[in-house]
């Protein structure tokens, strides 16, 4: 059985927020409510616990999660985004084998796309949903000058989930502080530990709620799933 961590601690500046970015409403539901329901829904999934913004209190969560709110553990997220994935994964059962990490400012991450990450661990260390890229992308100097065009065929947009076996995570996740506030996703944390990762193939429509935009197109896609 895996345990679902999902990180909503992110402050959301450049969503223009007023609040915490996973509880700003995209479709009538807060972000966080999204991603909850579909951790909940994948098959194999037996727990969840959310790294939630310092100072949340039990009723905030209510708000955001209604009924679901008891389903969830919640615990203090961190400086850093791995940080709060170290935290929830320290509050999880100790009987999970598996560990999926999911961002809250992903709602339209579908539960069969976590049912996929854990199965791919059956001969990896993590498997991580991304994208096949489609642009054309170079690598720039700081003078903006060119300094390649990189083959895009062997490039991944890489998304959450992203499923772990626990022990790997673990030891990744023992890095010193400084390390995790570096990193950007936590399977580059299990590459620099030795880890093997792989990439299980997602649509590009599982997109990270940064802007107005982007709330914006996540409103049209949950409503077309509704639909």
């Amino acid at each position: 059985m895996a345990v679902a961590l999902i990180v909503a601690a992110g402050r959301g500046e450049r969503l223009g927020a007023s609040g915490p970015k996973a509880f700003v409403a995209v479709a009538g539901r807060p972000l966080l409510a999204w991603a909850v329901e579909a951790a909940l829904a994948a098959r194999g999934v037996q727990d969840v616990v959310v790294a939630v913004p310092p100072g949340t209190d039990d009723a905030a969560l209510r708000d955001a999660l209604g009924d679901r709110a008891g389903a969830v553990a919640a615990v203090e997220g961190g400086a850093a985004r791995s940080h709060s994935v170290r935290h929830a994964l320290a509050a999880a059962p100790a009987g999970d084998g598996r560990v999926v990490v999911h961002d809250a400012a992903r709602p339209v991450a579908a539960p069969a796309l976590f049912e996929r990450t854990i199965a791919a661990l059956d001969d990896a260390d993590a498997a991580i949903a991304a994208a096949p890229v489609t642009d054309t992308v170079k690598e720039a100097g700081e003078d903006r000058a060119v300094l390649r065009t990189l083959d895009r065929s062997r490039l991944w947009a890489v998304q959450t989930p992203q499923a772990f076996r626990r022990p790997a995570l673990e030891r990744a996740l023992a890095a010193p502080d400084e390390v995790l506030a570096s990193a950007t996703d936590d399977a580059w944390l299990v590459e620099r530990s030795g880890g093997r990762v792989v990439v299980v193939e997602a649509p590009h429509e599982n997109l990270k709620v940064t802007t107005p935009v982007d709330l914006r197109v996540a409103e049209l896609l949950l409503a077309q799933r509704a639909g």
